[in-house]
């Protein structure tokens, strides 16, 4: 019998109590051809089929449960590279178990085995979703603190970047109101764009709206990112709509195709929404931010986090989606089916949308950069940034340029690591 054609126990347990009557109500050569005709089905030996027959054929708890299959070493490894992947789910954690692995090693943050190693690259999702479940059931949680169409969007075409987008550089934008309960006054507000293709993610913070804060911000993420940029997809807000900035992305940064999402279609943007809930909100939280230092501190924080989850936080990409249909042929719900989980980088690295010195640059900051120690370094900042105090009523903020701050992030053992590719947007 094929492999792919053998029964399983239950169902050989069922095809011998359906025969079960017949067989003992049958004749000794009837037995007989019964026998036969259940050996070769089943595959079976004939003898262990009669004692099946004459014994009871409910199915029995087992009676000494196996043995782990993986041990204590692999536990800590487990604890120790969900730390550094930052507790991503067990499907993107899975397909990168290996090369993590390997890489804390070389940081001494893991000592590793050739046993562990085989582990790490045969076990399971579903082992791997259980482990860290029970292995982090203790741990603390994060800490946290507790807008119309303008006319200059006439022109500009408006559509959805297709969720099957191939080519790297159409990029998603929206902003994150840091106001708390109160939109009065000026705040801190982030930008956040994420390239559809290879998930790749930047933040950069502003202290109000106004165009010269909002342009300074292109300009800064314009000039860290590693390929080409083809598209700006925001929403209608006036803060991307004036016209200050549609005569930046006309002038400067040409080449740059501006498109805009309906009015009222949140899921237009539903890419960079989502990020917006995991990448700002689940670390900064709704609560008020309105100082140059927080704008200043979250700038710092947003460079690490840029680094971190490009360089080291694999993210999975939609492949297929198929609508399930009910008995009577109507469209109920919709099955998706997902890639294997890549960092941004590397599926940066897999197109030639990235050129081999760029390309070269970021695998050897990636080498060079302990993302356990790069993760302790942003829950820091995200403390410091939460224990510092509100502007005063009254008080005066002083007038701040985004665009002198240094892309630059220091390490632990004051090692400076640039992410910018000292290029201008015309370069490009």
């Amino acid at each position: 019998m094929a492999a792919e054609e053998r029964m399983t126990l239950s169902d050989k347990w069922k095809v011998i109590r359906q025969v079960k009557p017949k067989y003992l109500k049958a004749t000794r050569r009837e037995k007989g051809r019964w026998l036969d005709h259940l050996e070769e089905t089943l595959g079976m030996h004939r003898n262990s089929i009669i004692r099946r027959i004459h014994s009871d054929l409910e199915r029995k708890p087992r009676s000494r449960q196996r043995g782990r299959t993986y041990g204590a070493a692999v536990d800590d490894a487990l604890r120790v590279i969900s730390e550094a992947f930052d507790h991503i789910c067990a499907e993107r954690i899975t397909p990168n178990l290996l090369w993590m692995a390997e890489h804390l090693a070389a940081h001494g943050e893991l000592r590793t085995t050739p046993d562990l190693l085989e582990k790490l690259a045969r076990i399971s999702i579903s082992t791997v979703k259980r482990t860290l479940t029970r292995i982090r059931q203790d741990e603390p949680s994060l800490r946290r603190r507790k807008a119309k169409p303008r006319s200059f969007t006439q022109g500009i075409p408006m559509k959805r970047i297709p969720w099957n987008e191939q080519e790297p550089g159409h990029f998603e934008v929206d902003l994150v109101h840091h106001c708390g309960t109160s939109a009065s006054g000026e705040y801190v507000c982030t930008l956040q764009m994420i390239d559809v293709a290879t998930g790749w993610s930047e933040r950069f913070a502003v202290l109000g709206r106004s165009y010269r804060v909002m342009e300074d911000a292109f300009r800064c993420v314009l000039a860290r990112l590693p390929f080409r940029v083809h598209e700006i997809h925001p929403d209608n807000g006036s803060e991307f709509f004036n016209r200050h900035l549609v005569t930046f992305w006309k002038e400067v940064a040409k080449g740059v195709q501006l498109t805009r999402s309906r009015p009222y279609h949140k899921n237009d943007n539903r890419i960079v929404e989502q990020k917006n809930a995991t990448l700002v909100r689940q670390y900064i939280g709704y609560g008020r931010l309105d100082t140059v230092a927080h704008t200043n501190l979250l700038n710092e924080l947003y460079l690490k986090m840029g680094l971190y989850y490009n360089l080291f936080q694999p993210v999975s990409r939609l492949l297929e989606k198929t609508w399930v249909q009910d008995a009577e042929g109507r469209q109920t719900s919709v099955r998706r089916r997902h890639d294997t989980a890549q960092t941004p980088l590397d599926r940066l690295c897999a197109t030639d949308a990235i050129i081999d010195a760029h390309r070269q640059e970021t695998l050897q900051i990636r080498k060079t950069v302990n993302p356990r120690e790069l993760r302790r370094q942003i829950y820091n900042s995200i403390d410091k940034l939460l224990d510092l105090p509100l502007a005063q009523p009254g008080q005066k903020q002083s007038v701040f340029k985004t665009l002198g701050f240094p892309p630059i992030i220091r390490l632990g053992d004051g090692r400076p690591v640039t992410i910018s590719f000292d290029r201008t947007i015309s370069l490009r």
